[in-house]
């Protein structure tokens, strides 16, 4: 049998699984397979290979991170954002998670991209263009 490559994976889940917008599903999916394949992958790289592969294909599913529960009218605003951003897109999707590293602000992170609005990220910045004003 030949070797088959985690993104040719992670296009034939995709495609077995683009009817599905619950997250838990697709999860639950890829583990059944990696189960009955008996397959050691890294799992992480092929979710986020398979998520990447949806997004293409118009399911953008996004994780905001905050330091707190963000309300409603916050995640529509997410919503919106990415709306914009994927005008093309079939269903947006966006999973709120809580990470007390985050300073304030949110982070939206996609497959193959972070939109860092994070109050860290902003003085991270203006700490670098301070520093390349002072050479």
């Amino acid at each position: 049998m030949a070797h088959v490559t985690r993104k040719e994976l992670a296009e034939v889940i995709g495609a077995k699984t683009l009817h599905h917008t619950d997250k838990a599903s697709l999860v639950n999916g890829l583990a059944a397979y990696i189960a009955t394949e008996h397959k050691i992958i890294n799992v992480d790289s092929l979710l986020r290979d398979v998520m990447q592969y949806r997004l293409e294909h118009g399911y953008v599913e996004a994780v905001a991170v905050s330091a707190h529960p963000l309300p409603k009218q916050v995640l529509d605003d997410i919503t919106s954002l990415l709306r914009q951003r994927f005008p093309d897109a079939r269903h947006i999707r966006v999973d709120s998670v809580l990470d007390e590293t985050v300073v304030g602000g949110v982070r939206i992170e996609l497959p193959q991209e972070v939109l860092d609005l994070s109050i860290r990220n902003k003085l991270n910045m203006f700490k670098r263009l301070v520093a390349e004003e002072r050479m």
